[in-house]
């Protein structure tokens, strides 16, 4: 069986860090990810997604990733039933997460002071850095000689 997601998108809120009661660390949070094309409102769609993310990965997304900062996950789907308030039983599922990689620059991530780009929209990396000045010209390899290579004479062998 193959079980495999792979899903990059904008977290929607600030990512909640618990611990198990055997003291195992699990983060979860929700992202929202773009479908790439518009309603007839001329909106763009997105649909949301729950993600779970055990231990160190947990851990890492909780230190490095706020609201509106964009992540790229892979991991599998998973669900679960449970009971709500109400008695009613449920079923959630959620993406468990196995890598989580940043998706957008330093530059782009809202807790930098730039703020995050419009959703869908994401604005170009600024250039923080100046040109360098004008290097030489490189030497131009097509000026040797003919002779530089010599034909190897093999009589139909392999040397091997």
């Amino acid at each position: 069986m193959l079980n495999v997601v792979a899903i990059m998108g904008r977290l929607v809120a600030d990512p909640q860090l618990r611990q198990t009661n055997t003291g195992k660390s699990v983060a979860s949070f929700r992202i929202a990810c773009d479908r790439g094309r518009k309603d007839a409102n001329g909106q763009f769609q997105a649909d949301f997604f729950d993600v779970v993310a055990w231990g160190q990965t947990g851990e890492f997304v909780c230190r490095y990733f706020q609201k509106g900062s964009l992540i790229a996950i892979d991991g599998r789907l998973q669900s679960r039933n449970y009971q709500d308030k109400n008695g009613a039983n449920r079923t959630a599922i959620e993406i468990v997460a196995n890598n989580i990689n940043f998706a957008a620059p330093k530059s782009q991530n809202p807790a930098s002071g730039m703020g995050a780009p419009a959703y869908g929209n994401p604005a170009p990396a600024q250039a923080a850095f100046s040109r360098p000045a004008a290097q030489p010209a490189a030497p131009a390899y097509s000026a040797g000689s003919n002779d530089d290579f010599a034909l190897i004479e093999d009589e139909g062998d392999l040397p091997f």
